[in-house]
């Protein structure tokens, strides 16, 4: 049976060399990185080399980069400190952001009575930056943005140093989600006036449980969890030292062979767009996913002229036919009111027929990418054909 793994965005497989560190780090540096002896003080430095390795990539200081178990807390801890510390009153951010953020700004507004406002999206559903300086200049009070660099459902990217650039203009706190973005796009944080980011490691062939967040010096940032004095104050707990060293090593990676991988994933991608729009006539690419400038090379949302009530099966189908991919966040499964992110841009008709969200990484083929689509032909095929 084929086992063909496209859903790279909810989460990617682990290189072998991480679980190798994973394995010698949980064997042999066992000792809390708070405590003074020899195996405390060996936990503790090879934290602090993950630190400076991954600010080394991102042209940060080490002392910026704060461990957490993953984006979403990442999202969290700076949209509270944002209000609850810096004074923000106004949140901007966009309808297609994840819920890390939405539900936090929500959250935030019911605590706090924080203010929330929604940049509008151009045609292909990317936030407008005009929209977002029309609403920085109308607002007086004190403001973050929040707009994730890549989307996580439609792979629409926005331009980060316009938004940076309009953002400090006006003198409003940027904060970016870059879940899909780091470990597969550059970063030069000394270049784009970003003041806080969110990563996730097993977005780019890491462990689960654990991320980061970049907060810039100065900005008066307060802990989110109390207890302890770890993380420079901002996170107290015992730091899992096996997952924070097996990110540096998929960090280290991801970095080292980044214009290699990406221009093999990027083949992957044009060729699956190629196949997929030569066997099945109407197929459409939500977003800009056809659009290199505008859109990552490690996803495409692929809406299927299928009727709405032959494409139930369809999901079920592909899985029995072992492909493994999702209709959108896996953070939403389970959840019956489909995916936010395309509600918000696309029409009714539109909505009526099924989406999906293929996600490449270096692992896939384009073997296995002709399999899909000529699994996907013949369901098309099976089902009375598609419709036009």
């Amino acid at each position: 049976m084929h086992r063909i793994y496209l859903d790279n965005a909810a989460t990617t497989p682990m290189r072998d060399e991480v679980v190798d560190v994973l394995h010698t780090v949980m064997k042999e540096h066992y000792g809390n990185p708070s405590s003074i002896h020899s195996f405390g003080r060996s936990s503790r430095t090879l934290i602090e080399k993950a630190r400076k390795t991954i600010a080394g990539y991102l042209h940060a200081s080490p002392s910026e980069i704060v461990f957490t178990s993953g984006g979403t807390e990442a999202d969290n801890m700076v949209l509270r400190s944002a209000v609850r510390d810096l004074g923000v009153q106004t949140i901007i951010t966009s309808r297609t952001e994840h819920h890390a953020v939405l539900n936090t700004a929500e959250q935030l507004g019911r605590e706090y009575g924080t203010s929330l406002k929604f940049v509008s999206p151009d045609p292909d559903g990317t936030p407008d930056p005009g929209h977002l300086e029309e609403l920085l200049k109308g607002d007086s009070t004190r403001k973050l943005v929040s707009l994730m660099h890549v989307n996580n459902e439609i792979g629409n990217r926005i331009d980060i140093d316009t938004v940076a650039r309009i953002c400090k203009e006006y003198g409003a706190l940027f904060h970016s989600d870059a879940v899909q973005s780091v470990g597969h796009w550059e970063w030069d944080l000394q270049r784009t006036p970003v003041d806080f980011l969110a990563a996730s490691a097993h977005k780019f062939h890491g462990p689960k449980g654990v991320g980061f967040a970049f907060i810039r010096k100065k900005t008066g940032m307060q802990p989110l969890i109390f207890g302890g004095e770890q993380e420079r104050g901002y996170r107290a707990g015992t730091e899992a030292v096996h997952n924070i060293a097996g990110m540096e090593q998929a960090f280290k990676m991801a970095y080292d062979r980044l214009e290699e991988e990406r221009a093999y994933v990027s083949g992957l991608k044009d060729h699956f767009l190629a196949r997929l729009s030569a066997r099945i006539p109407g197929v459409v690419f939500n977003g800009s996913g056809e659009c290199a400038e505008r859109s990552t090379y490690t996803l495409v949302n692929v809406r299927l002229p299928f009727s709405e009530d032959k494409a139930q099966m369809l999901l079920f189908h592909l899985d029995l036919k072992g492909i493994a991919c999702s209709q959108g966040s896996a953070c939403q499964s389970g959840s019956l009111s489909g995916s936010h992110v395309l509600n918000a841009i696309l029409s009714e008709e539109a909505l009526r027929k099924p989406s999906l969200r293929f996600s490449f990484s270096s692992f896939n083929t384009k073997e296995e990418l002709d399999y899909v689509v000529d699994t996907l032909a013949e369901f098309a095929a099976g089902q009375g054909g598609v419709i036009s």
